[in-house]
């Protein structure tokens, strides 16, 4: 059995940035026509007037303040409320290869690698844009890498799953070093007409070096100490677009089509599952809570990890000690944990410890415990 590391992360931004402010004008203009155009139906009774945003709320629900893009005009225009993302043709390399291409350079970067070095590549992700061929096929040749590629989907928890996967890998010799990105458009499945919702998600991708900690050259490297994953069969967080759709023409226009969900049920349902998760993976390890440097979280809710934090650590954590960068990229989806530790990761000394974690739909949760090299 080989060590596996964390040799070099990567993260691509896309080039647009929606304010609260800008989303909450944009939604409420839609509410305000609504409301207009269905005035009459609403004083019978017939239908519910629908209520505007504000970004006080929206930030005190979540904590976010804005989000990162792929295409800002379609989402703020009221009459259409979608990202415009043109089709490519299969000539051209698909958007998701695109990010996951970008994210992947900075990784190699990091890691001191070129794609000679990489064996496997992982496309882990809430929403690929096709069933076939397998994005990371693409990105594996866009990128000229040998070897094999394939995709992933555990929701939220796609990247930490994908993670353990390629350190399997890595750890049993089947792959010197696996490259596992999580491009994410979580714009194109919101629905931005809905009060509860419309200002979770952003756009982003990221990227993971995965290899052999004897041949790793990497200054950034992060010893992967375990992995443990937990699955549990839940609907309150859900997405029913498929491809089986189009053979059920009564179902096409409801909105759980895009995402949904009970968002109280998760928060009660889904914080002590991760917070026991994290604290039975740690105790296997035999690593006392308290030597925890870093908890880099899934970045879906600033509640959610505040509350899971306290629980493991018996008090609210510092911020250093639980980055929080959904303020500013928003929820998105598997790349969130790993753009907070993309980002806070360089002032570690060596020795110390940290627990990236992932947790949403599934349920899916996901703890990898890292020391730094």
């Amino acid at each position: 059995m080989h060590q596996a590391v964390i040799s070099g992360t990567g993260l691509y931004t896309p080039p647009h940035r929606i304010s609260n402010d800008e989303l909450v004008a944009s939604f409420n203009a839609y509410v305000q026509h609504y409301n207009r155009e269905h005035a009459e139906a609403i004083a019978r009774g017939e239908c519910e007037a629908k209520q505007e945003s504000s970004s006080a709320f929206i930030e005190k629900a979540s904590g976010i303040k804005s989000r990162y893009v792929i295409d800002k005009e379609g989402i703020l225009d009221p009459q259409r409320m979608v990202p415009h993302i043109p089709e490519r043709s299969n000539d051209e390399w698909s958007i998701l290869c695109e990010m996951s291409v970008t994210a992947a350079r900075e990784a190699l970067s990091r890691a001191g690698r070129t794609p000679a070095d990489i064996d496997g590549v992982i496309v882990a992700c809430s929403n690929l844009q096709r069933p076939y061929p397998a994005i990371a096929i693409e990105v594996q040749a866009a990128l000229g890498i040998q070897g094999f590629g394939f995709d992933m989907n555990v929701a939220c928890s796609s990247a930490t799953f994908g993670l353990q996967t390629a350190a399997n890998a890595v750890q049993l010799g089947q792959a010197r070093a696996v490259l596992v990105v999580d491009p994410e458009i979580c714009t194109g499945h919101l629905n931005f007409r809905d009060r509860d919702s419309h200002f979770i998600f952003g756009d982003a991708a990221t990227a993971l070096i995965i290899e052999r900690a004897d041949l790793a050259i990497s200054p950034y490297q992060l010893e992967i100490l375990g992995t443990k994953l937990l699955t549990q069969f839940s609907n309150n967080i859900r997405n029913n677009f498929g491809f089986l759709n189009r053979a059920a023409e009564e179902g096409m226009g409801n909105p759980d089509k895009l995402f949904v969900q009970e968002g109280r049920k998760v928060f009660k349902e889904v914080c002590p599952m991760v917070a026991d998760l994290i604290s039975t993976h740690l105790a296997e390890l035999h690593i006392p809570i308290d030597k925890v440097s870093r908890f880099w979280l899934h970045q879906a809710n600033l509640n959610m990890n505040q509350l899971i934090v306290r629980r493991l650590l018996g008090r609210d954590a510092e911020p250093h000690e639980s980055p929080v960068i959904l303020d500013t990229y928003a929820n998105t989806s598997s790349a969130g944990s790993v753009i907070a530790l993309h980002l806070n990761q360089d002032d570690l000394k060596p020795g110390n410890l940290g627990v990236l974690s992932s947790f949403g739909a599934g349920y899916s949760i996901g703890s990898v415990v890292l020391r730094k090299h």
